[in-house]
């Protein structure tokens, strides 16, 4: 296709991916589903699974395979600008008094889901339909028990938000632990690449400049940016010049930890968490927020959902992989995350909503998937069993947090306390 063909038909992408999303997310809310599970399903239906199963003329028009690079881009700038949001509400101060408790979930996080991981990786190892060949079983393990303990930063993130916990002990801490969970497992990754690859630079850049980068931001960049907020302060208003190096800024971030292989979003969440808070912040959420949730965002979820075969999940013994697979992955992280907070004095209500968030994997899961396919580390077979385990894993978060939410409030006989309030 042309370079004219190719942007003609985004516009057709972009209006078919809009409607989708808004009917998915219709149907959804009435079932108790956040917008965020909402768009990862209409991602999936869009795909290969429904569209191109169904109608695959209209699937290989709407969405060629010459368009995906296109998608691609756009997807990753609606991620990278998101997160940047999230990390405009993320509140440091707030997580240093609970910093014990967040260090504790995140280990738990990675931990158990690990073990477990590795444990069922040891057992399918060798198998032609799950793991290739050229696969050790050190990989296999390295592999599977990253893939156990990530987290659906992004979805973690969006619904915190739209549950209005942002700014709250809960969301803060529920969001440190994800993003260290995240981070850890990207760096398994690494090691996993660098094995597979025989380049052992690979790791060490992703491990080391991800953590030079992380303190530099912080304790660096944050009082740099400081005189920059004070004078959009005493403006009152923050000029185009400022929004663009602020969006170069952003971009630079995204950049830099996605070539340190880490992955973009996590250098983009901590440029949002460098900017000082105040008249700043609050008009970068005003401009930037309608455009990146409504239009950028649902296009990450649709890239994945391209990618995505539930179709190749059959058989008894897939069968019961799968549901192994997703007891481990719900015992690992959702009941090992709950035990973590509560053991650290957090309230039972508060430790289990913790553990459901946490429990989600999501499209962060569908990301290290598809490394993992088209390094050929993983086989299509055991690709889409961690699929179906992502998907059923994100599904229950909502439910299970609003029924906690519920419990918590008719125990009391009041609404729900600000930890867990809208």
């Amino acid at each position: 296709m042309s370079p004219q063909d190719l942007s003609v038909r985004l516009f057709l992408q972009l209006a078919f991916i809009l409607l989708v999303c808004q009917a998915v997310g219709w149907a959804f809310r009435r079932l108790g589903q956040s917008q965020v599970v909402s768009e990862m399903v209409a991602g999936v239906l869009m795909g290969p699974s429904l569209l191109g199963w169904l109608a695959p003329a209209a699937s290989a028009y709407i969405f060629p395979a010459e368009s995906k690079p296109v998608i691609y881009a756009i997807a990753q700038i609606g991620l990278s600008l998101y997160m940047f949001l999230v990390g405009l509400e993320f509140d440091v101060d707030l997580i240093r008094g609970r910093l014990r408790s967040a260090a504790s979930v995140s280990f738990a996080g990675i931990l158990a889901p690990f073990g477990l991981g590795a444990l069922i990786a040891l057992e399918l190892h060798g198998d032609p339909a799950l793991f290739s060949s050229s696969v050790t079983k050190a990989q296999a393990v390295l592999f599977l028990g990253a893939c156990m303990s990530i987290t659906a930063f992004p979805m973690l993130a969006r619904i915190i938000v739209e549950q209005g916990l942002a700014r709250t002990s809960l969301g803060t801490l529920a969001l440190a632990a994800g993003a260290v969970d995240d981070a850890a497992a990207w760096c398994v990754l690494a090691l996993v690449l660098a094995s597979f690859q025989g380049a052992p630079g690979i790791a060490l850049l992703a491990i080391g400049g991800g953590a030079a980068f992380a303190a530099f931001t912080l304790l660096a960049l944050r009082p740099l940016l400081r005189p920059f907020g004070r004078r959009v302060e005493a403006r009152g208003h923050l000029g185009g010049m400022g929004f663009t190096a602020v969006l170069g800024l952003v971009m630079a971030c995204a950049w830099l930890t996605d070539a340190i292989r880490i992955y973009a979003v996590f250098g983009a969440f901590l440029a949002g968490i460098a900017i000082p808070r105040g008249r700043l912040a609050e008009e970068l959420k005003t401009r930037m927020m309608p455009l990146v949730k409504s239009l950028l965002l649902p296009v990450f979820f649709v890239y994945s959902g391209l990618n995505t075969r539930i179709g190749l999940l059959s058989g008894l013994r897939m069968a019961g992989i799968a549901a192994l697979v997703l007891l481990a992955a719900v015992a690992g992280k959702g009941v090992a995350c709950t035990l973590a907070a509560r053991w650290h004095g957090e309230p039972w209500r508060e430790s289990l909503a913790i553990g459901t968030l946490m429990n989600a994997r999501g499209l962060m899961e569908l990301i290290i998937l598809n490394i993992g396919l088209e390094a050929r580390v993983i086989q299509p077979g055991l690709f889409t069993v961690m699929v179906l385990m992502a998907m059923a894993t994100t599904l229950m978060a909502t439910p299970l947090f609003n029924a906690i939410r519920a419990g918590g409030a008719a125990g009391a006989g009041a609404p729900a306390p600000a930890g867990l309030g809208e």
